[in-house]
């Protein structure tokens, strides 16, 4: 859809992580803007690089609140709608689990009203915790899943499978064009430093010299997918016009056990952290990796970024932080940061 020469695409939860990226990635591509969130985990700093972009709005707004009719006059007549609007790790959701748990209902509910009305395409952020603590390795779109629907992580994991069952209803009611992303662990740079996730926590305690966290035996894992190449992806099946309509997995597929991860970032780091282990929270998952096949059938996409450069670029993000946080003028803990980052682009596979 298209309002005069220029196509407009609504970004819900666009001052996320995830969010901010796919907002940039879209201007990128000569794209206006509309970006809403009610920072509550967003943060504005992820979009303070877009003060004077005339190609970017924002409305600070909950989408459990607001009603499509307010924000169709808003985003006037977008082509495209991205629902990324949720809380996604578990200490942030975990907080308020019933406005988790509405933002996947209501809030998407709200969402395909207003691109039901405006003719606009449909993407849903769902997530890999649809799977739960997953019985069958990889990953399939097929699999439907081992979920604890009264534990801790339900108001998400049963939000976004909610979520999901609005969407596929609103397709076979022919209400308009939508399609499902199932994400898995994404991480790099603009990753919260309080959010809880394996990365953010292993990067922020090694560069601050700290013991690095381990949750259970640290044999869990985790199949990690840097953050450019999860909004190329989204990008790519916003686009795809071939007759597939259901969810699609994006992720890597190149699985990773936590206490490796965390034995590479105390190397790249030079920390001289130790291990320090806590017990593994309720319904945690002990393994996650996605098939990509469909993925790459349907939107010819897969990840390219090898985890060494994407973790030294996440590295510099965060050392960059903390010097800006600490005040510090030397830019030491940056120009270490930016040579892990060179050693790791020239290293072969990643």
């Amino acid at each position: 859809m298209k309002n005069g020469h220029e196509t407009i695409a609504v970004v819900a939860g666009g001052a996320g992580f995830i969010g901010s990226h796919l907002v940039d990635a879209l201007l990128a591509e000569g794209m206006r803007v509309v970006c809403i969130d009610n920072f509550r985990t967003g943060r504005i700093e992820n979009l303070r690089h877009l003060e004077r972009e005339p190609a970017f709005d924002l409305i600070d707004a909950d989408i459990i609140d607001a009603p499509p009719a307010k924000l169709m006059r808003s985003a006037r007549k977008p082509g495209f709608v991205f629902n990324l609007a949720c809380a996604a790790s578990p200490p942030h959701y975990q907080a308020d689990p019933e406005h988790t748990l509405l933002t996947s209902v209501m809030g998407t509910h709200h969402l395909l009203q207003l691109a039901e009305a405006t003719g606009a395409r449909f993407v849903q952020a769902s997530t890999s915790e649809i799977y739960g603590d997953p019985e069958i390795h990889p990953q399939r779109e097929n699999y439907w899943g081992h979920v604890n629907p009264t534990g801790p992580r339900a108001c998400y994991d049963e939000g976004k499978r909610a979520a999901e069952a609005l969407v596929f209803d609103f397709l076979r009611a022919r209400r308009g064009d939508a399609r499902v992303a199932r994400i898995f662990n994404t991480y790099g740079p603009r990753m919260r430093a309080d959010d809880g996730r394996v990365v953010s926590n292993v990067i922020t305690q090694a560069l601050a010299g700290d013991d690095i966290t381990i949750y259970g035996s640290g044999e869990q894992t985790r199949s990690f997918c840097y953050v450019d190449d999860l909004v190329r992806g989204l990008i790519a099946l916003s686009r795809h016009d071939n007759s597939y309509r259901g969810a699609i997995n994006l992720g890597n597929p190149k699985e990773i056990k936590v206490l490796e991860l965390a034995g590479r970032v105390v190397e790249m780091t030079g920390a001289q952290s130790t291990i320090a282990f806590r017990p593994l929270p309720v319904d945690d998952p002990r393994r996650r990796r996605p098939d990509i096949t469909l993925a790459q059938r349907v939107l010819k996409w897969r990840p390219t970024v090898p985890l060494a450069v994407g973790l030294a670029r996440t590295i510099a993000y965060f050392a960059a932080e903390a010097e800006a946080l600490a005040h510090l003028p030397t830019g030491r803990g940056i120009r270490q940061a930016r040579q892990i980052e060179s050693r790791a682009a020239a290293r072969p596979g990643g």
